[in-house]
């Protein structure tokens, strides 16, 4: 069932045009209603023409009102058997804890899965599998959904290097050309050292990959191939808890899609990874 609609919605809200913003409010308060109306009557009830309400749901990456509507009625029909983030209190006991924290990590992932394009992630896959080199880029925590994507793809004989700090990353980006692939993470889609580099990368020909929250923002809009995440969590969002979780679920996607790609080449580079680890192990 298509679903993300008032995902893509909430997360988007805050760059939408006034107008097209007029439009996105009454869908989320009244996304009962909106799914029943054509463009003509809500345009007429939002006060704003049909070529606003197109380009909302063209700005939302949709092709047009009526694949908005379907994902909004995708969302109500999943609303009514799945839970909603859990506020986390700092009086809460260890069984609230427990629960609650499992349950955002389990809804980002779910929402992120309503928003990542299924497009894009086989985009995704073909070009890091062609690469001559892949750049993994990130700052903070960013940083480290790089360096797990850099072990992964490690084993699995891809060259690929992470940085984690601007010096590095634009250092790297200088050295790369058309035949190579530049991976920029920054949840926010703000981080201006992830900006800058990936400025750098796309100016001597490499293929930008960014993977962002959903929604417009400076590193998604240097992007040839946009991947998307979902966290919708209000409480704690300094420590980018279930951010990190659908960040990595979708770089596990992609290591299998590689992996896959290439089954027997990937399979026989793990092994010889494999080994090599056990013999380093027993001579320590």
């Amino acid at each position: 069932m298509m679903s993300g609609g008032l995902i893509s919605i909430h997360e988007s809200m805050a760059s939408l045009k006034p107008s097209e913003r007029k439009v996105a409010e009454y869908i989320v308060n009244r996304p009962e209603e909106v799914i029943n109306l054509s463009i003509q009557k809500l345009a007429h009830r939002t006060e704003v023409s049909e070529a606003t309400i197109i380009r909302l749901s063209r700005t939302l990456n949709y092709k047009g009102f009526q694949e908005l509507k379907l994902r909004i009625a995708g969302d109500l029909a999943k609303k009514q058997s799945s839970n909603s983030y859990q506020e986390i209190s700092i009086d809460g006991t260890v069984d609230s804890f427990i629960a609650n924290i499992s349950n955002n990590n389990i809804q980002s992932i779910n929402d992120t899965l309503s928003v990542l394009s299924r497009d894009e992630v086989e985009k995704a896959i073909e070009v890091l599998g062609k690469a001559r080199k892949i750049a993994l880029y990130g700052i903070g925590a960013s940083g480290l959904i790089a360096q797990d994507f850099k072990q992964k793809l490690s084993r699995i004989n891809r060259w690929c290097e992470a940085a984690v700090d601007y010096d590095s990353q634009g250092t790297i980006s200088a050295n790369l050309s058309e035949e190579d692939v530049v991976f920029g993470i920054s949840y926010s889609g703000q981080t201006n050292d992830i900006i800058q580099s990936l400025n750098i990368a796309k100016e001597n020909g490499a293929t930008v990959i960014t993977l962002t929250k959903y929604g417009a923002n400076p590193v998604s809009k240097l992007a040839d191939i946009k991947l998307f995440t979902s966290s919708l969590e209000k409480s704690i969002r300094s420590g980018a808890m279930s951010s990190r979780i659908s960040q990595l679920n979708v770089i596990d996607i992609l290591y299998v899609g590689l992996t896959s790609r290439n089954y027997n080449e990937s399979v026989a580079a793990l092994e010889r990874t494999r080994k090599a680890v056990e013999h380093l192990k027993k001579h320590v």
